[in-house]
């Protein structure tokens, strides 16, 4: 029977509320993994909503049936709001962070982009906590006055990488009483040295340079400013790194592809709250892999003097490695990280440069330019002179290529 042919030809908004509370009951029944594919949920979903509506003797056109279903499956799905907005198997939005602001914004920011741009849409207040209590839920958190800040991720997932995920409680971001809400996607596969040169991020003799460089056991240092891209060129380095060495990442959280098979991950994490679990810091990361016989280290952030004194430990015993760190050069870097040093174990400055002269062998820089990312500056070091890091530049902003560096690892 045609959709024109039953009594009730306009469906109210509390029919329309009725019709996706009783479908999404009973799909809250599946699997979690069908949940999360769209597409199958989708499939689920039409003929549910089609029965719904000839059940209660009700009529949909076929705009607003589909309305419904999209609405049923980003309620099921478990997030609301954000459920077009995160990449499935089936469709990527094409953005690299997602937010959402205490008087009910929502920002994204496209991939490749340097600034955030507006949605034209806003959730409700109801809708943008029960989104809230779906990302923290399955991590066995949840945000409250008590506790008004929490990190959470969400798993990788079929054509998804993951997340990182800050929510703010609105007694410490106040607005409009939504909670605020930061998510910065993952890459959904191991970034490759084609890609950087795809998107402009230095000449094609410049990565191939430097992957060579990593692929003779340099120590890498890759800095930059927030959201510049510090990770992907990374990632991308990490091809150099020989398929059958063992390497171990430390991060927080997980965020690094390696499409090698030998690989194990060690993730930090925050002390519980109301807890008496210990924290598993970045520098423990770097102690217990030092214990795990690697070949290759890998850090995904430096952030602070305990992470930077034990990987610089490592280093120095002669494991090959690769890190990041949020710095606006290479001096900066030095002296921001000698000041690290200097707060978590008294270390005097001279002992902290001297310390990155000794563990650290090239320093890649990446930031904005013209509008897009790019590699400003290679630098390898060149000793330590008048109780100062030196360096020798191997590459600047339009030369092609990069010089090779006189440091050797056997």
């Amino acid at each position: 029977m045609s959709w024109s042919n039953y009594s009730m030809q306009v469906l109210s908004s509390e029919d329309q509320e009725q019709v996706c509370k009783s479908v999404s009951e009973a799909l809250d029944r599946l699997p979690l993994a069908l949940k999360r594919d769209r597409r199958r949920l989708e499939v689920e979903t039409r003929p549910m909503v089609s029965g719904a509506l000839a059940k209660l003797g009700l009529a949909a056109d076929p705009t607003l049936q589909a309305s419904l279903v999209q609405r049923i499956v980003a309620n099921v799905g478990g997030l609301g709001f954000l459920n077009d907005l995160i990449p499935s198997k089936d469709f990527d939005p094409g953005y690299s962070e997602i937010t959402l602001n205490p008087e009910g914004s929502v920002w994204v920011l496209k991939k490749g982009a340097e600034h955030f741009e507006r949605l034209e849409r806003k959730p409700s207040k109801e809708e943008a906590w029960r989104s809230v209590e779906s990302l923290l839920a399955p991590i066995g958190r949840s945000i409250s006055e008590a506790v008004p800040s929490v990190d959470a991720k969400l798993p990788r997932m079929e054509g998804m990488g993951g997340a990182r995920i800050k929510v703010i409680h609105p007694n410490i971001a106040p607005g409009e009483g939504y909670p605020s809400i930061n998510i910065r996607l993952f890459e959904p596969k191991p970034v490759q040295p084609e890609q950087l040169i795809q998107w402009g991020v230095a000449p094609q003799g410049v990565i191939e340079g430097l992957v060579a460089h990593v692929r003779r056991k340099l120590r890498v240092f890759v800095i930059g400013g927030t959201g510049t891209g510090k990770t992907s060129v990374l990632s991308a380095l990490c091809s150099g790194i020989p398929k059958e060495a063992r390497v171990v990442k430390i991060e927080d959280p997980e965020e690094i592809w390696l499409d090698h098979p030998n690989v194990v991950t060690l993730e930090a994490r925050p002390s519980a709250v109301g807890s008496n679990v210990p924290p598993y810091s970045m520098s423990d990361g770097v102690n217990d892999a030092m214990r795990m016989s690697p070949k290759w280290l890998i850090v995904g952030e430096v952030r602070n003097g305990e992470a930077a004194i034990a990987l610089f430990n490592a280093q120095m015993s002669d494991h090959p490695g690769l890190s990041t760190y949020h710095a606006e050069g290479p001096e900066e870097a030095v002296f921001r990280l000698s000041v690290h040093m200097f707060q978590a174990r008294n270390l005097k400055m001279e002992a902290a440069k001297a310390t990155f002269a000794l563990a650290v062998d090239l320093v890649v820089q990446i930031g904005w330019m013209d509008g897009r990312r790019q590699l400003l500056g290679v630098w390898e070091l060149d000793g330590l002179r008048g109780g100062d890091v030196k360096f020798n530049q191997l590459y600047a902003p339009g030369e092609t290529g990069m010089r090779e560096s006189r440091i050797v690892r056997r």
